[in-house]
C-alpha cells in the first residue's frame, strides 16, 4: 500500500503543478502531449496519463489530429475510455461553434481570415475528403453553413446543380466552397479546377456568385480567387 500511496502522490502532484501551468502560463506554455493529459484529466482521474497522452500523440502526430481522429481508430489504443473520446468530440464541436458564431456576426467577406479559421477548424484534420459550402445572403452573411458531401481520403463525389438547387431552396445570392485534403497539401488539382469551373457556370446562369473556393490543408490552405483560378 505505500508504494500505492507514493504513486498516487505522484501523478496528483503531477496534475496539480499542470493545471498551474496553464492556468499561469496559457497553451503556449504546455507542449501538445501535455494539454492533451489536462484533457485527460477529465476521464481517467485515477492513473497516470502521461504515456497515453505521448502514445496518442505519436501516433495521430499532433493534439490538433488526436481530438479529431476517428472514434473507431481513437478505439485502438489501449487504455483510452470512451469519455475521453466523447471529451475529443466536444471539443470539436466547440472549436466549430465557436469559429461559426465569430463568422455570423458579419459579412463574411470582410473577415477572410476568420472563414480560413472557421474552415480549418471544421476539416483541416478529417480523414476523409468533406465538401462545404457556405451560402450567403446580399450582405454576404451566413445563411447556412452545410456539408454537401463526405468521400473518401481523395475523393468526394460533387454535384454542382444539388449546390445551385440548395442555393435557391435558401434564397442565397452568394457561395464559398470550400474542401479538404487530407493528404495536407492543398494545391488544387485538375479535378478540382473543372468541378469549379462547373459550378460557377451554372450558378452564373441562376445569378449566384462563386466569391471563392477554397482548399483546406493540415499545414495551409489554397485560395482560389487568391491564385487567380476564380
Amino acid at each position: 500500500m505505500p508504494e500505492r500511496d507514493e504513486a498516487d502522490k505522484h501523478y496528483l502532484g503531477h496534475r496539480q503543478r499542470l493545471r498551474a501551468r496553464f492556468m499561469e502560463a496559457g497553451d503556449e506554455a504546455l507542449a501538445d502531449y501535455e494539454l492533451l493529459e489536462l484533457l485527460l484529466f477529465r476521464s481517467i482521474p485515477r492513473r497516470d496519463v502521461k504515456p497515453l497522452a505521448k502514445t496518442l500523440i505519436k501516433k495521430f502526430g499532433s493534439f490538433a489530429e488526436v481530438v479529431t481522429a476517428r472514434p473507431e481508430r481513437l478505439r485502438e489504443v489501449e487504455g483510452l475510455s470512451e469519455g475521453s473520446i466523447a471529451d475529443f468530440g466536444l471539443i470539436r464541436a466547440s472549436a466549430k461553434r465557436l469559429g461559426r458564431a465569430t463568422l455570423q456576426k458579419r459579412p463574411v467577406l470582410s473577415s477572410f481570415k476568420d472563414v480560413i479559421d472557421y474552415c480549418r477548424s471544421a476539416m483541416a484534420y478529417s480523414e476523409r475528403e468533406e465538401f462545404r459550402v457556405l451560402f450567403l445572403d446580399k450582405r454576404n452573411a451566413i445563411i447556412a453553413d452545410e456539408v454537401l458531401s463526405v468521400g473518401t481520403v481523395d475523393h468526394t463525389p460533387v454535384y454542382p446543380r444539388e449546390i445551385v438547387r440548395r442555393a435557391l431552396e435558401l434564397s442565397s445570392t452568394a457561395l464559398i466552397l470550400a474542401h479538404n485534403h487530407p493528404s495536407g497539401d492543398p494545391t488544387p488539382s485538375a479535378a478540382d479546377i473543372r468541378m469549379t469551373e462547373e459550378i460557377v457556370s451554372i450558378s452564373t446562369m441562376m445569378g449566384i456568385i462563386v466569391h471563392d473556393h477554397l482548399i483546406i490543408g493540415k499545414h495551409g490552405h489554397a485560395s482560389f480567387k487568391g491564385l487567380r483560378i476564380l
